[in-house]
Protein backbone atom coordinates (compact mmCIF):
# COMPACT_ATOMS: atom_id res chain seq x y z
CA UNK A 1 0.00 0.00 0.00
CA UNK A 2 0.99 3.42 -0.84
CA UNK A 3 -0.05 6.64 0.66
CA UNK A 4 0.34 9.92 -1.21
CA UNK A 5 -0.33 13.30 1.00
CA UNK A 6 -1.06 17.13 -0.24
CA UNK A 7 -2.17 19.84 2.00
CA UNK A 8 -4.08 23.04 1.03
CA UNK A 9 -4.17 26.18 3.59
CA UNK A 10 -7.22 28.12 4.25
CA UNK A 11 -7.05 31.08 5.92
CA UNK A 12 -7.16 29.74 9.63
CA UNK A 13 -6.81 26.16 9.05
CA UNK A 14 -5.28 23.76 6.82
CA UNK A 15 -6.97 20.75 5.45
CA UNK A 16 -5.20 17.64 5.31
CA UNK A 17 -5.45 14.82 2.77
CA UNK A 18 -4.10 11.46 2.38
CA UNK A 19 -5.06 8.33 -0.28
CA UNK A 20 -4.35 4.71 -0.22
CA UNK A 21 -3.86 3.16 -2.87
CA UNK A 22 -1.33 0.14 -5.23
CA UNK A 23 0.85 1.32 -7.55
CA UNK A 24 -1.46 0.92 -10.85
CA UNK A 25 -4.47 2.10 -9.01
CA UNK A 26 -7.14 3.84 -11.00
CA UNK A 27 -8.60 5.37 -7.80
CA UNK A 28 -8.00 5.72 -3.88
CA UNK A 29 -8.74 2.43 -1.72
CA UNK A 30 -9.42 5.28 0.81
CA UNK A 31 -9.47 8.71 1.30
CA UNK A 32 -7.98 9.87 4.82
CA UNK A 33 -8.93 13.74 6.09
CA UNK A 34 -7.92 15.67 9.15
CA UNK A 35 -7.81 18.94 9.63
CA UNK A 36 -5.59 21.36 10.91
CA UNK A 37 -6.03 24.75 13.22
CA UNK A 38 -2.80 25.74 14.43
CA UNK A 39 -0.98 25.74 11.70
CA UNK A 40 2.44 27.48 11.30
CA UNK A 41 3.03 30.91 9.45
CA UNK A 42 4.95 30.63 6.05
CA UNK A 43 8.64 31.15 5.77
CA UNK A 44 10.16 31.24 2.82
CA UNK A 45 12.96 28.86 2.44
CA UNK A 46 11.87 26.61 5.33
CA UNK A 47 7.95 25.54 3.48
CA UNK A 48 8.57 21.94 6.30
CA UNK A 49 8.22 23.89 9.12
CA UNK A 50 4.32 24.38 7.88
CA UNK A 51 3.95 21.99 5.89
CA UNK A 52 5.21 18.86 7.95
CA UNK A 53 3.21 19.11 11.55
CA UNK A 54 0.23 18.57 8.95
CA UNK A 55 1.06 15.65 7.13
CA UNK A 56 2.65 13.95 10.90
CA UNK A 57 -0.76 14.41 12.05
CA UNK A 58 -2.49 12.96 9.42
CA UNK A 59 -0.34 10.07 9.37
CA UNK A 60 -1.51 9.25 12.79
CA UNK A 61 -4.75 7.42 11.39
CA UNK A 62 -2.41 5.30 8.51
CA UNK A 63 -1.09 2.09 9.94
CA UNK A 64 2.48 2.72 8.31
CA UNK A 65 3.03 -1.19 8.90
CA UNK A 66 1.71 -1.94 5.47
CA UNK A 67 3.46 1.27 3.50
CA UNK A 68 5.68 0.58 1.14
CA UNK A 69 6.01 4.65 0.46
CA UNK A 70 4.94 7.70 0.79
CA UNK A 71 4.66 10.00 -2.00
CA UNK A 72 4.35 14.17 -1.14
CA UNK A 73 3.87 17.17 -3.52
CA UNK A 74 7.29 18.76 -3.54
CA UNK A 75 11.21 17.74 -2.73
CA UNK A 76 13.45 15.35 -0.88
CA UNK A 77 16.22 17.96 -1.35
CA UNK A 78 16.57 21.43 -1.88
CA UNK A 79 19.88 21.28 -3.24
CA UNK A 80 22.47 19.10 -4.65
CA UNK A 81 24.54 18.84 -1.72
CA UNK A 82 20.92 16.58 0.12
CA UNK A 83 19.89 19.59 2.29
CA UNK A 84 16.25 18.02 3.30
CA UNK A 85 13.16 19.23 1.84
CA UNK A 86 9.92 18.74 2.93
CA UNK A 87 9.96 14.96 1.95
CA UNK A 88 13.74 14.24 3.92
CA UNK A 89 12.27 16.35 6.55
CA UNK A 90 9.46 13.54 6.90
CA UNK A 91 11.79 10.72 6.24
CA UNK A 92 13.72 11.59 9.44
CA UNK A 93 10.37 12.07 11.21
CA UNK A 94 9.28 8.86 10.72
CA UNK A 95 12.83 7.26 12.01
CA UNK A 96 13.88 6.74 8.26
CA UNK A 97 11.71 3.81 8.40
CA UNK A 98 9.67 4.53 5.28
CA UNK A 99 10.57 5.62 2.03
CA UNK A 100 9.63 9.08 0.42
CA UNK A 101 9.33 10.21 -2.78
CA UNK A 102 8.63 13.61 -3.86
CA UNK A 103 6.91 14.57 -6.89
CA UNK A 104 7.03 18.65 -7.88
CA UNK A 105 5.81 20.78 -10.49
CA UNK A 106 8.99 22.59 -10.46
CA UNK A 107 12.43 21.88 -10.27
CA UNK A 108 14.86 23.63 -7.99
CA UNK A 109 17.67 25.93 -8.83
CA UNK A 110 20.70 23.35 -8.33
CA UNK A 111 19.34 20.43 -7.89
CA UNK A 112 20.07 18.93 -11.16
CA UNK A 113 21.98 15.67 -9.34
CA UNK A 114 19.27 15.05 -6.62
CA UNK A 115 15.89 15.18 -8.78
CA UNK A 116 15.16 13.43 -11.83
CA UNK A 117 12.69 15.04 -14.45
CA UNK A 118 10.02 12.58 -15.51
CA UNK A 119 8.24 13.33 -18.71
CA UNK A 120 4.56 11.37 -18.90
CA UNK A 121 1.89 10.98 -21.63
CA UNK A 122 2.84 13.63 -24.42
CA UNK A 123 3.40 16.22 -21.79
CA UNK A 124 6.60 18.24 -22.45
CA UNK A 125 6.52 19.66 -19.17
CA UNK A 126 8.11 17.03 -16.34
CA UNK A 127 7.59 16.15 -13.17
CA UNK A 128 10.28 16.57 -10.96
CA UNK A 129 10.82 13.31 -8.39
CA UNK A 130 13.29 12.44 -5.68
CA UNK A 131 13.25 9.46 -3.05
CA UNK A 132 14.77 8.89 0.33
CA UNK A 133 14.74 5.51 1.56
CA UNK A 134 14.91 3.82 -1.84
CA UNK A 135 16.69 3.81 -4.90
CA UNK A 136 16.22 6.18 -7.54
CA UNK A 137 15.70 3.61 -10.33
CA UNK A 138 13.13 1.81 -8.03
CA UNK A 139 11.06 4.84 -7.81
CA UNK A 140 11.32 6.13 -11.04
CA UNK A 141 10.10 2.57 -12.44
CA UNK A 142 7.09 2.62 -9.95
CA UNK A 143 6.49 6.12 -10.45
CA UNK A 144 5.82 5.40 -14.57
CA UNK A 145 3.48 2.46 -13.05
CA UNK A 146 1.03 4.77 -11.69
CA UNK A 147 -2.07 5.46 -14.36
CA UNK A 148 -3.16 7.94 -16.21
CA UNK A 149 -1.79 8.92 -19.62
CA UNK A 150 -1.32 12.84 -18.89
CA UNK A 151 1.98 14.46 -17.15
CA UNK A 152 0.09 14.24 -13.24
CA UNK A 153 -0.59 10.95 -12.32
CA UNK A 154 -4.26 10.19 -12.10
CA UNK A 155 -4.52 9.59 -8.33
CA UNK A 156 -2.76 12.27 -7.66
CA UNK A 157 -4.97 14.72 -9.38
CA UNK A 158 -7.58 12.58 -7.40
CA UNK A 159 -5.75 13.72 -4.15
CA UNK A 160 -5.30 17.69 -5.59
CA UNK A 161 -8.93 17.89 -6.13
CA UNK A 162 -9.98 16.48 -2.96
CA UNK A 163 -7.70 18.53 -0.56
CA UNK A 164 -8.86 21.74 -2.62
CA UNK A 165 -12.66 20.74 -2.47
CA UNK A 166 -14.57 22.02 0.13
Amino acid sequence: MLLAIDVHYKSTYSKVIGVLFEWQDKSPQCIVTDVVNDVADYESGQFYKRELPCILQLIKQVDLSVIKAIIVDGHVYIDNNKSYGLGGHLWQALHQKVPVIGIAKKAFHNTEKVSTPIYRGQSQNPLYMSCIGMSEQEALNKIQLLHGAYRMPTILKILDQHTKSG
